[in-house]
């Protein structure tokens, strides 16, 4: 709950200041007048109590169930302010709860919906406000609200299969490293003291001393190694930051063999499914623009649709500003095409959407299969290479003693 700071003026004319813990500024007047004093200047107090710097970031799970429920009270005829009342009283997730509880508070002041959950940008994304903005304005936010339910579920669907299906080999690389380490670090030093003697004689195999190389330097730098690798990830997190370098990834990220098709399919997926989400509900076209355009998360591709925005002010349609970015395909700027022409642009770009999620499915269900082998072929060479550095010596010991 927000903490005000207030200054007030008694009957006797004598000011007083002080704070206040409440929902709203009307609140904080009434339990003035209620102490016989009159209220002069009210303002909420900036502190960890203050949500309005942008909230918790909340899970999209909580947000898609918190979108269905207030859809299923509104058009059950439960007013608005009830239903967040309702739902902030029935919330497990304590964030959503101080968030919901902010919002009731405004919208009881006379705020809008969509304007109260604006103030929450990390908690309620651009494009659900708008929605919102949208549905109240036209008279059907039930139906907005559980738009933005079902939207949110279908990402998370889309992302918690994608986490799903990289799990193995993620875990395969993980032990191949794990096994990696423990061989050179802990089973190397113990065959060093067996090749001392070949080693003075310079006959030691070169994958063996090289074997032998790594481990002591693991072993006695490790320390280095390590600040090194901290050093290295705060350098990259410092280059990244720049503007024309997350460009460029952004570019090599596209260009990349097979996963850069995936990664360009996943982008070009939630830029038409949210643009055409809201273009059906009655947001412009600029605007829906202007928002879809960074739910690509690629910088190449949303500099090319904000070009086509402004192609679009100028009175052109979209499709042909688009067809000049060489990253987007021609059978998608060909079906956007035809929704301009027959003015069926948004479903055009919803079954774009679901057409595209079924491509990129297959797509990286068939990268996963050859992923898998092709990692354990890995592994298999790494772990070759150490038991051949190991045994190379006493073979040739071996051989040295027979003769």
């Amino acid at each position: 709950m927000p903490e005000f700071t207030y200054e007030a003026m008694a009957g006797s004319g004598q000011r007083t200041t002080g704070t206040m813990t409440a929902n709203s500024e009307r609140e904080v007047v009434t339990m003035l007048d209620a102490q016989g004093l009159f209220a002069l200047k009210i303002e909420e107090s900036k502190g960890a109590g203050n949500l309005r710097g942008g909230g918790a970031s909340i899970s999209s799970r909580v947000m898609a169930t918190f979108f269905s429920q207030l859809a299923d009270l509104l058009r059950a005829g439960v007013p608005l302010l009830r239903s967040i009342e309702i739902l902030e009283r029935q919330s497990t997730d304590q964030g959503l709860a101080e968030i919901l509880r902010e919002v009731h508070a405004q919208v009881a002041d006379g705020t809008t919906l969509a304007d109260a959950l604006g103030a929450f940008p990390n908690a309620f994304s651009e494009l659900a406000v708008s929605m919102v903005r949208a549905g109240q304005e036209g008279g059907f936010l039930e139906d907005v609200l559980e738009r933005i339910a079902v939207f949110t579920e279908h990402q998370e669907d889309l992302k918690a299969k994608v986490i799903g299906a990289l799990a193995y080999p993620a875990f395969l690389a993980v032990v191949a490293c794990l096994v990696l380490f423990v061989l050179v670090v802990f089973f190397v030093p113990m065959f060093k003291p067996i090749f001392e003697k070949l080693d003075r004689e310079g006959e030691l195999p070169l994958l063996t001393r090289a074997l032998i190389g790594t481990s002591e330097t693991i072993i006695a730098y490790w320390w280095a190694l390590l600040i090194l690798a901290v050093a290295g990830v705060f350098a990259y997190w410092q280059i990244t930051a720049q503007e024309g370098v997350l460009f460029w990834m952004d570019e090599m990220r596209l260009r990349l063999p097979v996963i850069g098709t995936i990664y360009l399919n996943f982008a070009l997926s939630r830029f038409t499914r949210i643009l055409g989400t809201l273009l059906k509900n009655g947001i412009p076209i600029l605007q829906s623009l202007k928002i879809a355009k960074d739910s690509t998360g690629n910088k190449v591709l949303s500099a090319a649709i904000a070009d086509a925005a402004e192609h679009v002010t100028a009175g052109k349609k979209i499709a042909q500003p688009l067809a000049g970015c060489e990253y987007l395909p021609r059978d998608i700027v060909e079906m956007i095409s035809v929704g301009e022409e027959s003015n069926q642009l948004e479903k055009v770009l919803l079954d774009t959407a679901d057409a595209l999620d079924r491509r990129t499915t297959r797509q990286l269900e068939l990268m996963i299969r050859l992923l898998e082998p092709l990692m354990l072929l890995v592994m298999a060479v790494v772990i070759l290479l150490v038991v051949l550095g190991l045994l190379l010596p006493v073979f040739k010991m071996s051989r040295v003693m027979k003769n």
